[in-house]
């Protein structure tokens, strides 16, 4: 029976054909059917049949005719890819990139705004504004600090302004890159970063060069989503993220290449055009101040962030579900355990342990199958959960803290220009505000924490896989040897810490003289933002294992149920997974675990009953967000102080 995998929407899914003589038209209405089956809205289509489309393969991009049959069209396991009329190419397809990923989506506009006014914008705004969730408008307040800063500005002396380009400025820095790009959320991120720069450095009186109208512009340029290609590869984050934001600038002025939804991937003089805009014209110093910043340190920084603490929440999750399937003890959660030894990252995770595993609020099945067992403890890799996964949280926690407290967006990056501009002295100061050193120490320091949680995952996937600490079949599967069930997807999980390991080498402390001497120090903060990102998403991908193992493991105790939460959990998994009878193309399930994780579907269905727990054995706790942290006394560690609330991060 021939089987082909088929690329819908950014989902691949593999199917069967009865025989070879079933057309390529039949191949794409029954990944339609297969895409829609796995959506719960259906993917937006009321039946398979109104939907139109076209296949074309996904090597050489040539299109097929529907009415060929597949033996003809296809060889045996051939990747296609079904085309949906009325979807916008995605930014994320380059037209440079002869192999490149295909995703399409149906572009809406954000209706909702987010007001700037230079001091409160969140990571988790920054992340959501990247996503295309929210248009921008700047709160009235900001003119009069536009006027007095550009005042100071220009009265001031040219031969007192120092900052300018480095030697060779004629030298068009953003031909000489030609990297992978960014993706469309990161552009939209780096952009707003950008964009958002003005604002910030207007309400403290420290406008570096750009003009009032200028920004204007550049409002409207990011509300109308047109997006420059950037890539990600070229900064040393030293003075300024300056090849990157070059080429972010250079779609302003009209150069290079851009995206947005009406026009796709073109020359970014006929892009704008689409939108009724024109290239700007930059008037003396805006240039400088266009790319003398540290906005894609920031950009994904934040990214890095948010997906941080969103995976080591559900971290915390997969493992009790784990666990339970392991037929392990929650006695190393014990309250008077971790009170004595305060550390809040531990405090948290062995609370959402008990409030996910405590037998006298969600009974268990499985854990009253074993009470009575000699077993004396557990293995590290359960009972040392809260030591070892709370020190992530202390990561964490440190990089919520430079962004809480010490406004990561301003005081740590954004006050990038060589100049600073100080109206209430009427004076002009040259500065090095643009070294990203801040950010890149603490993103280096993520990395290691978050890396944690893999490290651990893998090795409850060993155990789950192997039967003689598992009591449960080898490798999670019936009839082993006929079939390899999880083998290969523990091979998957262990190549992927080991590249973890090499990953976390700081970047931070390396540098190499750049400018001719002149900036002899830099921070390679760009590469500690790039790599801690790789290091999560990695992360992300061997919990989506462990998630898809423990729930196999599950099968195998059935009649007997877990609590009620995890079982909440195992129905989630299930409705985008089945179950392994026999071995099968893997990859799809992996990636629809990895998105319930990235999209946060985990955390939010044992959510309520983590803070309905948290209400009733912590009456006196004030009510947090899943990603507020408690300063108490500044102490961004999150070690003593404050016991009052030690179970919070």
């Amino acid at each position: 029976m021939p089987r082909y995998t088929v690329h819908v929407r950014g989902e691949w899914l593999a199917v069967p054909c009865q025989s070879g003589t079933s057309t390529v038209g039949w191949l794409g209405k029954e990944a339609v059917r297969r895409y829609m089956k796995n959506k719960p809205d259906n993917g937006g289509f009321a039946s398979v049949e109104e939907v139109k489309f076209y296949v074309r393969r996904c090597k050489g991009l040539g299109l097929l005719d529907l009415e060929d049959t597949v033996e003809d069209a296809l060889e045996d396991n051939e990747f296609v890819e079904v085309v949906i009329e009325g979807d916008i190419m995605s930014p994320d397809f380059i037209p440079s990139q002869p192999e490149g990923v295909h995703l399409y989506s149906k572009y809406r506009e954000p209706e909702q705004y987010i007001f700037l006014d230079g001091n409160s914008l969140t990571t988790e705004d920054l992340v959501n504004l990247g996503k295309g969730l929210y248009k921008i408008k700047v709160k009235i307040n900001v003119a009069k600090n536009y006027m007095s800063c550009n005042s100071v500005f220009s009265s001031a002396k040219e031969d007192n302004w120092t900052g300018s380009f480095p030697a060779f400025s004629a030298v068009p820095w953003a031909q000489f890159l030609h990297f992978h790009p960014f993706s469309a959320q990161r552009t939209r991120m780096g952009g707003r970063g950008l964009r958002d720069a003005p604002s910030l450095e207007l309400l403290k009186g420290r406008l570096n060069g750009i003009k009032r109208a200028l920004t204007g512009v550049i409002f409207v340029f990011f509300l109308a989503s047109c997006l420059p290609y950037i890539p990600e590869k070229g900064t040393v984050g030293a003075s300024g993220d300056l090849a990157p934001l070059s080429h972010l600038a250079l779609g302003l002025i009209g150069e290079g290449k851009m995206w947005s939804p009406k026009s796709g991937w073109a020359d970014a003089k006929y892009v704008l055009e689409a939108h009724g805009l024109r290239p700007i014209t930059l008037k003396p110093k805006e240039g400088l101040a266009l790319i003398n910043g540290t906005q894609m340190i920031t950009s994904l920084g934040c990214e890095a962030v948010e997906r941080a603490g969103a995976i080591a929440r559900q971290a915390d999750i997969i493992a009790a579900l784990t666990l339970e399937v392991l037929k392990g003890t929650t006695r190393a959660f014990d309250t008077d355990i971790h009170a004595v030894r305060p550390h809040r990252g531990q405090a948290e995770v062995a609370f959402r342990f008990r409030s996910l595993l405590d037998s006298d609020h969600h009974p268990s099945e499985i854990a009253e199958s074993h009470r009575f067992c000699d077993r004396v403890q557990d293995a590290y890799t359960m009972r040392c959960c809260p030591q070892r996964e709370g020190a992530g949280f202390c990561a964490f926690r440190l990089c919520r803290y430079l962004s809480c407290k010490l406004d990561f967006h301003s005081y740590l990056c954004l006050n990038f220009s060589l100049k600073m501009v100080f109206a209430e002295r009427a004076e002009t100061i040259s500065g090095g505000n643009f070294h990203g050193e801040y950010p890149a120490k603490a993103l280096d320091y993520l990395a290691i924490g978050v890396h944690e949680l893999a490290a651990i995952s893998e090795r409850r996937i060993e155990r789950l896989c192997n039967p003689s600490l598992s009591e449960l079949p080898a490798f999670l599967v019936t009839e082993g040897g006929l079939n390899s069930g999880f083998m290969i997807a523990h091979c998957t999980a262990a190549a992927l810490v080991s590249e973890n390991k090499a990953l976390c080498h700081p970047s931070s402390v390396d540098s190499l003289s750049t400018s001719a001497a002149t900036e002899d120090h830099v921070s390679m903060g760009g590469w500690a933002a790039r790599k801690a990102l790789r290091v999560i998403e990695h992360v992300e991908q061997v919990l989506a294992i462990e998630l898809l193992a423990a729930c196999q493991g599950i099968e195998f105790l059935r009649p007997l149920r877990t609590t009620t939460p995890l079982e909440k959990v195992y129905d989630l998994v299930r409705s985008v997974v089945r179950p392994w009878i026999k071995d099968r193309f893997m990859a799809p399930d992996i990636e629809a675990a990895h998105r319930l994780l990235v999209e946060q579907q985990v955390w939010e269905v044992a959510r309520p009953y983590i803070e309905k727990y948290r209400r009733e054995h912590i009456p006196e706790s004030r009510p947090i967000s899943p990603t507020a942290f408690s300063l108490g006394s500044l102490d961004p560690m999150g070690v003593g102080h404050d016991h009052r609330h030690q179970d919070e991060l």
